[in-house]
């Protein structure tokens, strides 16, 4: 498969292309919350409180695991793995934008080739089966941002590669209240990107206000 997208010149880039999933076909007012351990110095810790406030509501949510975040406590991933609640993800291997160029988002290099973009995917994705047992569905890169080519690798890798129509946290560098504001924008079919990884950040507590709200407002919360 690498082989074959050898050579492929992109021409698009960014975090909405064809072929990424940033939405879904919702019943009712479902939404979607979806949140990324990124993994790495200083962002491989949890955000317990935001976790513990998951459970406490009974609240489902995709989590996209990277490979360092799994690697820095993989008893940490086999628990969430076994919570019902939790659908694990595939968050990639080095946290890279998935590129065939080494294009960058956010000053974080992109993978460099067809054959790095699949390792970036596959490596994370047959670390989540050791762990638990089950392949992951959908894949979001570091940044959240891909090519054309690498967009096509994902899904022929057999993963979903998953957008956002929400940015809920801004890579977990939003207060509380800019959180509560980013979520009231919840509307049915839409998928929330936050984060997990950083137990002092905003993303908590805003999501402790914003998520009963939304919830009395008549908003479900589902898996993807």
């Amino acid at each position: 498969m690498a082989a074959r997208h050898a050579g492929s010149t992109p021409h698009r880039w960014g975090v909405d292309l064809p072929g990424i999933t940033s939405r879904f076909l919702a019943g009712g007012k479902q939404f979607a919350l979806t949140f990324d351990a990124c993994g790495g110095h200083g962002n491989s810790d949890i955000d317990q409180a935001l976790i513990d406030l998951l459970i406490a509501e009974r609240i489902p949510a995709t989590l996209f695991l990277n490979q360092r975040w799994i690697d820095a406590d993989p008893a940490r991933t086999q628990r969430l793995g076994a919570d019902p609640l939790f659908e694990l993800a595939n968050h990639g291997s080095a946290h890279k934008p998935l590129s065939v160029s080494g294009r960058s988002a956010y000053k974080i290099a992109g993978t460099g080739s067809a054959a790095q973009a699949a390792d970036e995917v596959w490596n994370n994705h047959q670390r989540i089966i050791e762990l638990t047992g089950r392949a992951p569905r959908f894949f979001r890169s570091g940044t959240a941002h891909y090519d054309e080519v690498a967009v096509a690798i994902v899904n022929e890798l057999g993963e979903t590669p998953l957008g956002f129509t929400v940015n809920a946290d801004f890579g977990a560098t939003a207060s509380s209240a800019q959180v509560q504001r980013a979520m009231s924008a919840a509307a049915p079919g839409g998928i929330a990107l936050a984060h997990m990884h950083r137990p002092g950040s905003g993303t908590a507590a805003g999501m402790a206000a914003a998520l009963p709200a939304l919830r009395a407002a008549g908003c479900t919360f589902v898996h993807l």
